[in-house]
């Protein structure tokens, strides 16, 4: 597999890593702004977790690797815990909604992608 050759289905989800990756590392400037709870130092490392991984995912599938199976497995976990994370710290904050909304999307997608292993 090399880059011109990458799957409808793998380009979505190196859409929405790349996207989740943005909206987390938003989220880490929008919470640290609200304070409290927002600003807990284990919601705020998940977010930078969250983004770290999506963006690894997304290059890894990118260039074709051998191990894009694994690193999807696990940023559809962290995005999972990032989902949980923002749901328990919502409130009525549209921003925070669009994050575990988008988490979540991407989560789906890279379960798909860490399921069909490395091709």
């Amino acid at each position: 597999m090399n880059g011109r050759h990458l799957s409808e289905e793998m380009q979505r989800c190196i859409q929405l890593c790349q996207d989740c990756h943005a909206i987390c590392i938003q989220m880490i400037g929008h919470c640290l702004k609200l304070g409290g709870r927002h600003a807990a130092p284990d919601h705020i490392r998940l977010l930078m977790d969250c983004a770290q991984i999506c963006t690894t995912t997304a290059d890894y599938m990118s260039r074709g690797s051998s191990f894009h199976d694994r690193t999807c497995g696990l940023c559809s976990e962290i995005c999972r815990r990032c989902v949980e994370s923002c749901e328990q710290v919502v409130g009525d904050d549209q921003m925070v909604k669009q994050c575990a909304d988008l988490c979540r999307r991407c989560s789906g997608s890279c379960e798909r992608m860490a399921s069909k292993g490395a091709a």
